[in-house]
């Protein structure tokens, strides 16, 4: 008898054809730098070689991804609903690689906040979450600039301002308020301010990556004539209070920037009683495919824990 043939199918036969790798890989460097140029470099081939395999995937979908500009690209719709997807499944790999390669690896988790808030907040209370969390390896990144998750590695920051991405999600940390300080000595030399219209006469220290903070004060009382723009300026709040200590002028505070300060009397209070809400909240963020990573979820759960135990932060919005 015959011996029967059995056919078995094949389990990749349902699947769908899979681009190129290193197309795939192009595309996406492409796409978080804004440029061939910039994947080039990463990824240590010729811009030349980048077009050819953004060609190449293009051919391969039936679909353009990029308008290509003389200095830079731009994502057509089709490439803005694509690269998030791509963007995720890379992270995943990378992220299961280390988790083979070094499993302690897995537990790092890179957060970015601003350098006033690092030192001035976030320093002091680190041996807390390093102790309650000793497999967590948090790493700092500075910036006064907003993350960029489309092109950044982080996996969460600390940001002042407004839940308006939908592909984040936003927890909310605490709110401010706005109110200018300056050294007792400044007080206490003539013409020192008794009101808020007395500013137009005095330096005010701007900080310029926050330049509507001042203005959000200045218009909620009226202050039509000072003009914070015109004194000195600076890249940090931390750099403003500084020079507001040596008494070079009237900064701006905020929560929790000046709290030691305030107790200590380094800085005194302008004007107690006209304190304004900052528009702008402060929120813990990251993009919402990774919410629910253990590591970012132990970080948000810390922050919240010690928000609520600080006197000096407004928590309600």
């Amino acid at each position: 008898m015959p011996t029967k043939l059995i056919a078995h199918p094949d389990p990749d036969a349902s699947r769908p054809r899979m681009p190129p790798l290193n197309a795939l890989r192009a595309f996406e460097a492409a796409a978080r730098h804004g440029s061939f140029k910039g994947a080039a470099l990463e990824l240590h081939v010729s811009q030349s070689a980048i077009s050819h395999q953004v060609k190449s995937l293009e051919d391969a979908l039936s679909v353009a991804l990029f308008v290509r500009k003389t200095r830079a690209v731009e994502l057509t719709p089709n490439a803005r609903i694509y690269y998030p997807i791509l963007r995720e499944a890379f992270n995943r790999i990378a992220d299961g690689a280390q988790l083979i390669r070094a499993p302690a690896a897995a537990g790092v988790v890179t957060l970015q906040a601003y350098s006033t808030f690092t030192m001035r907040w976030l320093i002091p209370r680190l041996p807390g979450f390093q102790q309650s969390h000793p497999d967590v390896q948090l790493r700092l990144h500075t910036s006064q600039q907003d993350v960029d998750f489309d092109r950044s590695d982080v996996d969460a920051c600390i940001m002042i301002g407004r839940p308006d991405h939908s592909e984040l999600h936003y927890v909310h940390l605490f709110s401010c308020e706005l109110f200018p300080v300056c050294s007792p000595a400044l007080l206490a030399k003539p013409g020192a301010p008794g009101s808020p219209k007395d500013l137009s006469a005095q330096v005010l220290l701007q900080v310029y990556p926050s330049a509507t903070d001042w203005w959000v004060w200045l218009n909620a009382q009226g202050v039509r004539k000072a003009n914070p723009d015109a004194g000195l300026n600076f890249d940090s709040y931390d750099l403003a209070l500084f020079a507001a200590l040596q008494g070079l002028g009237v900064a701006l505070g905020q929560q929790p920037y000046v709290s030691r300060e305030l107790r200590t009397g380094l800085l005194v209070e302008l004007f107690p009683g006209r304190r304004v809400a900052n528009p702008n909240q402060w929120y813990f963020v990251c993009r919402k495919e990774r919410k629910d990573y253990a590591k970012i979820d132990a970080l948000r759960s810390w922050l919240l824990a010690e928000v609520a135990g600080d006197n000096d932060l407004l928590i309600s919005m």
